[in-house]
C-alpha cells in the first residue's frame, strides 16, 4: 500500500495550507472587525483592513499559481489518482474518505479513471479476479450507481480474462470530464470570485471610512488652548 506521503504533492500541500491559513485568518478578522466597529477602536479596524488586504493578495497569488502551474498540477494530480486507482480497496478503512471522494467524482462527472477506464485494469483486486468485476462508480447502469462504491460483478461472466472493454462503464476519463466541467461553469466560477473580491474591497473601504470618522471625532474632542 502507498505511504501517506505518496498520496500528496508539494503543490497540493501548499494549497491546503494556504486554505487553512486563510480560513483561520478570516475567523480572526471577522471577530476583530466587529469588535473594532462596535467599540470604535482604530487599531482593530486597521488590523481588519490589513487582514482583508492580505487575504485578497493571497487569493490573487493563488489564482496566478494555478494559472501558470496548471500543467505541473495536472501531472502531480495524475500521479496521485493513478496510484489511488491501482491500490483501491473497498475494505481499507484507512483510505475510506479518499476512495469515497474519488467514487463521488466518477459518479457525478460520469467518468472512469483519470485518462480512461483502462487504468482500472491495473488494480490489484480486479487483476486477481481476472477483471470479472469493475468499479461501481464507473458504471453507466443506474442499479450499480446505487451501490456507489466498491466493485460490481459482470452479469454475464466471460470465459477467461475480461478487459475494460467488457465492462458497462463510461469511456471518458475524469481528466477530460473535469476540464469540460470547468469550461461549462467558468462564468459562474469567475462571477463568484469577482463577487468575493468586491465584498472584500467594500470591507476595506468601510474600515478606512470608520477609521477616518473616529479620527475626526477624536480631533474635535481635543480642547483648544
Amino acid at each position: 500500500l502507498l505511504a501517506p506521503t505518496e498520496m500528496s504533492s508539494p503543490s497540493l500541500k501548499t494549497g491546503a495550507y494556504i486554505l487553512i491559513g486563510v480560513g483561520a485568518l478570516t475567523m480572526l478578522m471577522g471577530f476583530l472587525g466587529c469588535l473594532g466597529a462596535v467599540n470604535e477602536i482604530r487599531c482593530l479596524l486597521g488590523l481588519y483592513f490589513t487582514c482583508l488586504m492580505i487575504i485578497l493578495l493571497a487569493q490573487i497569488a493563488a489564482a496566478l499559481v494555478i494559472y501558470f502551474q496548471k500543467e505541473t498540477l495536472k501531472v502531480e494530480l495524475s500521479g496521485i489518482v493513478v496510484d489511488l486507482i491501482e491500490n483501491y480497496d473497498p475494505l481499507d478503512e484507512d483510505k475510506r474518505n479518499l476512495q469515497d471522494a474519488w467514487d463521488y467524482v466518477q459518479t457525478q462527472i460520469a467518468c472512469c479513471g483519470w485518462t480512461g477506464p483502462k487504468e482500472w485494469e491495473n488494480n490489484e483486486i480486479l487483476r486477481n479476479k481476472s477483471n470479472t468485476e469493475y468499479p461501481c462508480s464507473c458504471s453507466n447502469r443506474s442499479k450499480d450507481l446505487m451501490e456507489g462504491r466498491g466493485f460490481c460483478n459482470l452479469e454475464d461472466p466471460l470465459n477467461g480474462t475480461a478487459t475494460y472493454a467488457d465492462w458497462p462503464v463510461h469511456e471518458q476519463g475524469c481528466m477530460d470530464g473535469v476540464e469540460e466541467w470547468l469550461k461549462d461553469n467558468l462564468g459562474i466560477i469567475l462571477g463568484v470570485c469577482t463577487g468575493v473580491a468586491v465584498i472584500e474591497l467594500l470591507g476595506m473601504i468601510l474600515s478606512i471610512s470608520l477609521c477616518k470618522n473616529i479620527h475626526s471625532e477624536d480631533y474635535t474632542k481635543v480642547p483648544k488652548s
